[in-house]
């Protein structure tokens, strides 16, 4: 029987159902899904797939990349096709996840990219080992479709239903743009459901070399990072990884290439390593202090222009960075009180970041950066709803437990 089968069974969204409310999905996805299911809305879209009907086209969409003023294209499918094939994807990773590699921990069941810290920080010596960390340019847009059916085809060896239904997506040209039909090449479509079983399987070659070699791995989708104890060994990885990606048509982002030595610090997936210590990665830091930077210049220039008083436009931004850093959103933005409270072991980047946030608020209240700004208290802006990261760090309960899946800080579930 085909995956596909599964489809238009109501215990198939149940079980869907049931995991989703199990890794705290935002209160509104539970509420469509529900909706969802109990108006059978996927059944039209199955008999479409079983009459072998074309998909309707994804749509284009450009969007900012999340705590970054840089942009990416995703595809969008239609919102009842889209559901179809998140239960597709949610089905297909479960029967296939035993074909990959331990190193790998993008998108599968029960892993999530903090249990990839968790591995490195608890291998011996980590600190005393070289390491190289790479990150992939546009990845899953710029997967070779055509290099890759052959490796989808022979996964799929055992429906060959399902990989027919998938081939015929990923070979489809069109796409809509601004509600005009365009050719494009466009890879494995990111943004799509089935793009994060692509993603494991595309390098999942590059995975099983270092898990035969029994080097120190990980890679979460386009995020590498291996160790070795000594430099030459360190460099003939590094090769490996950088010839593999060219052979698969893929290229290296230059600024998110590094290597490092013995007692470096070393980043991956927005935490930091140094010396058993572990933190939030600098890059983080600098991006979030430059998301409060611009709402506070932003919530500057409208009280101005609208004569606000200063502690109206002071509550709008603690109120958007509370949300953001410590409360659970709908469209499952970064929350760090979720996603880094639960590894770091320092509190020394929250302390930087509540400076900067309290900084941001004084510049709000006081229109300016001069000394008066200190005019506004402290206790002025806990009034106003202010909280402390540092203060939630320690009142958080089972910090290094997980208490949410990494669809909290806009990393994908499955």
């Amino acid at each position: 029987m085909s995956l596909i089968d599964e489809l238009n069974k109501p215990k198939s969204w149940r079980s869907f159902l049931r995991y989703k409310t199990s890794i705290l999905v935002s209160k509104s996805f539970e509420k469509e899904l529900r909706s969802f299911m109990e108006a059978k809305s996927y059944e039209s879209v199955c008999e479409g797939i079983n009459n072998g009907e074309p998909f309707p086209l994804p749509r284009k969409a450009v969007i900012s990349k999340m705590t970054s003023t840089k942009k990416r294209t995703v595809y969008i499918y239609p919102k009842a096709e889209n559901m179809v094939l998140k239960l597709l994807t949610h089905l297909i990773l479960r029967k296939y996840d035993h074909i990959f590699a331990d190193g790998l921990y993008s998108f599968r069941p029960g892993r999530t990219a903090k249990d990839a810290v968790r591995r490195l920080i608890g291998t011996k010596d980590i600190g005393g080992m070289y390491f190289y960390k790479v990150d992939i340019s546009n990845y899953f847009n710029s997967i070779d479709v055509d290099m890759f059916l052959p490796l989808l085809k022979k996964t799929l060896s055992d429906d060959p239903r399902l990989y027919s239904f998938l081939a015929g997506l990923l070979l489809q040209p069109g796409v809509l743009d601004s509600g005009k039909v365009i050719t494009e090449k466009k890879g494995i479509m990111a943004g799509t459901p089935v793009a994060s079983f692509y993603a494991n399987l595309y390098l999942s070659g590059l995975d099983s070399f270092f898990e035969e070699k029994g080097a120190t791995y990980v890679r979460y989708s386009d995020d590498i990072i291996v160790f070795a104890k000594d430099e030459e060994k360190i460099t003939e990885y590094a090769d490996v990884i950088k010839e593999f990606l060219k052979s698969r048509g893929l290229e290296v982002n230059p600024k998110k290439e590094s290597y490092g030595a013995p007692g470096d610090m070393w980043s991956f997936l927005g935490f930091c390593y140094r010396d058993d210590k572990i933190d939030i990665a600098p890059a983080s830091i600098r991006k979030l202090k430059g998301k409060m930077r611009r709402k506070s210049r932003a919530l500057l220039r409208w009280r101005q222009r609208n004569g606000v008083e200063g502690a109206k436009a002071a509550s709008a931004f603690i109120r958007i960075f509370n949300r953001k850093l410590m409360e659970q959103s709908d469209d499952n933005d970064l929350t760090w009180s979720y996603w880094f409270f639960t590894v770091i072991n320092t509190t020394e980047s929250l302390h930087e970041i509540d400076l900067y946030a309290q900084e941001s608020i004084r510049f709000i209240m006081s229109g300016t950066h001069k000394n008066s700004k200190y005019n506004v208290r402290y206790e002025d802006m806990k009034a106003l709803g202010y909280k402390s990261l540092v203060h939630e760090y320690y009142d958080f309960p089972g910090k290094q437990k997980d208490h949410a899946p990494d669809s909290i800080r806009g990393l994908p579930t499955v």
